[in-house]
């Protein structure tokens, strides 16, 4: 309750101008509006993704209503504009070579880190990413990011048993996936 009492303070400062609330708005959401995109994306497009996501949400502060929470609101942006990047992924079917060394670069960084763990969150990334997007949102929301049923089916403009039967088909789609690679 405090945080969304001191939301709605922050997004009113926000309205006037006040560059620095928007900011701190920027701060205390940004993990789970990266999470969201890490989810739907993977980690190669997070940050330019999160900053197209925080630019709608700048020009459409007048636009909030309140009707739900300002990381329901950000989360729904989130998925709209992740559900556009792959859209547009499949119109282009390269990676620009600058973008290529970056992405080996900071893959190698990471799996020098712990190449275990690496491979699972690869593994299930891929298994993932195989997922239709409609299942693929319900199951960044819900068992990556932690949300609700209730919560998800807000973000996602969708009754709760829909989310359920995605949820459930999504799992069931996982296991699948991912039986043949983990019994090797």
């Amino acid at each position: 309750m405090t945080a969304t009492l001191h939301d709605d303070l922050l997004l009113a400062k926000a309205r006037k101008g006040d560059t620095r609330a928007f900011g701190l708005l920027v701060e205390r959401h940004e993990a789970t509006v990266r999470g969201i995109i890490g989810g739907m994306l993977g980690p190669e497009e997070v940050d330019d993704i999160a900053q197209e996501v925080f630019l709608k949400f700048f020009r459409a502060l007048n636009n909030f209503q309140g009707d739900s929470q300002l990381g329901t609101y950000l989360g729904r942006i989130a998925i709209n504009t992740s559900l556009t990047a792959i859209a547009k992924r499949k119109k282009r079917r390269w990676l620009p070579w600058s973008k290529l060394e970056e992405y080996n670069a900071a893959e190698q960084a990471d799996n020098a880190q712990s190449p275990e763990r690496a491979d699972l969150r690869d593994t299930l990334q891929m298994a993932i990413k195989k997922l239709p997007k409609d299942q693929r949102a319900v199951v960044v929301l819900r068992l990556v990011e932690g949300y609700s049923v209730s919560e998800t089916a807000k973000m996602l403009d969708l009754p709760m048993g829909t989310v359920a039967s995605r949820l459930s088909r999504a799992q069931q789609a996982l296991q699948q996936i991912l039986k043949p690679i983990l019994n090797q």
